[in-house]
């Protein structure tokens, strides 16, 4: 007796197509991801001395840990007012650029789902009942002339083996893609807030301004009425006066400004906030808010904890897939397909076993031409992949030119205070 195992011939093309999809399922192709490579400088030019901390490599550099999905809290709490932690809450429920960056991240989500699916067999099942009548000139046909009832159930399933990792690179491109929008999420909702803050600080800024021009009104007012007493007594000329209103004018020009500045800040603070300028308002309030004191190392903690940097770096992950998916194409797909139910012209046997019909098989394809579309896909997403890969290290170029910027402007603001303290004193 042979203990070989025998296949069905009925089921033998179905095995060894399910048996060759499985040992093909690993060929993926397409370039293997690795982050693009990016010069950084050894430090930052502008930032002062300081002592290298333990274990630290030389140079002061470390391994980053990124942190652009990190929460930022309620950073603007520190300044201590409360009229305005009140409008930075109403950014994440009424802002509605926010709730388009929202709405985007759901759909990059669904994609991902979508893409998921893929790698799934498909299943559909349905029924029909139909009645037809064929018609009495057809020769040669017993059913001539008859009406044929037909009555159907029946359920269908298909599916594709990833051979060439295409649905594996739809996978990859589309978890990229969702990860981006949230860092554009998170991205754009700290631009929201820091952008309220500072229309904010603006707004009670030229509330200052228009309280100290309003004394200062008062005063030249007082000045010009003295210097035209002055004048009427001999003791003052007629350009004195004239000097004292020219000066009294400009300063009620300037507090006129003023008004139009507050009112553009204030409207903005309204679109941030999601109401009607037409229905928003800040009564003037003069205040005084505390300057938070900016911890050591802050520079470096920024750069990992930028979101446009990671959506950069997203971006370019999903068009790397996004070569390997047109690089499958040139291979060729292999579809299994099954189907079973049941089928009759008579209701009355429409269950019973003579009913059953079955049908199973594979089905491989391939474009042999198809005029270029294929290569020309392939180099439309290299040369997406390159854009990427530079726009990813321009954004970190970008990120160390804001950071030595601020670095700078802060090192020389601190000697332009020291200087004027000397003044002062």
């Amino acid at each position: 007796m042979s203990c070989r195992a025998r296949i069905r011939p009925r089921y033998g093309l179905f095995a060894i197509a399910h048996l060759l999809a499985l040992c093909l399922s690993a060929c993926a192709v397409g370039p293997k991801y690795a982050r693009p490579t990016v010069e950084v400088p050894a430090k930052f030019k502008e930032a002062p001395e300081a002592p290298a901390a333990p274990g630290a490599p030389e140079g002061g550099w470390i391994p980053a840990q990124p942190g652009d999905a990190a929460s930022r809290g309620a950073w603007w709490e520190v300044f201590g007012d409360g009229e305005l932690d009140a409008l930075e809450q109403k950014v994440d429920a009424s802002n509605q650029r926010l709730q388009v960056a929202l709405a985007t991240l759901r759909q990059a989500r669904a994609g991902l789902e979508a893409s998921r699916a893929l790698g799934l067999p498909t299943i559909e099942v349905g029924a029909a009942a139909s009645q037809s009548l064929t018609s009495r000139n057809l020769r040669y046909r017993a059913q001539a002339g008859h009406t044929l009832p037909d009555y159907l159930a029946a359920a269908t399933s298909s599916w594709e083996p990833d051979l060439w990792g295409r649905i594996g690179h739809a996978v990859e491109s589309s978890t990229a893609d969702a990860q981006a929008s949230q860092a554009d999420l998170e991205s754009l909702r700290l631009s929201l807030h820091a952008e309220l803050a500072f229309d904010y600080f603006n707004l009670r800024g030229l509330d200052a301004q228009n309280d100290l021009l309003g004394r200062t009104v008062v005063a030249y007012r007082d000045a010009v009425q003295l210097t035209q007493n002055r004048f009427d007594g001999g003791l003052a000329s007629q350009s004195d006066v004239a000097q004292a209103q020219t000066q009294l004018a400009a300063s009620e020009a300037q507090q006129i400004d003023l008004g139009v500045l507050r009112a553009q800040y204030e409207h903005a603070i309204a679109t941030l906030t999601g109401q009607p300028a037409s229905t928003f308002s800040l009564p003037p309030r003069a205040m005084v808010w505390p300057v938070p004191a900016i911890p050591s190392g802050l520079p470096s903690q920024l750069l990992q904890r930028r979101p446009d940097i990671s959506v950069a770096e997203r971006r370019v992950a999903a068009a790397n897939a996004r070569i390997g998916i047109a690089r499958s194409a040139f291979f060729p797909s292999l579809t299994l397909a099954g189907s079973v139910g049941l089928e009759s012209s008579n209701f009355n046997k429409f269950l019973t076993g003579p009913s059953l019909f079955w049908a199973l098989g594979p089905q491989l394809a391939q474009t042999v031409f198809d005029g270029g579309l294929r290569r020309a896909n392939v180099v439309q997403a290299w040369a997406q992949y390159d854009a990427d890969v530079a726009a990813y290290r321009g954004v970190v170029l970008a990120a160390f030119q804001e950071v030595e910027d601020d670095l700078a402007a802060l090192r020389i603001l601190q000697q332009e205070a020291a200087k004027q303290d000397r003044a002062t004193h």
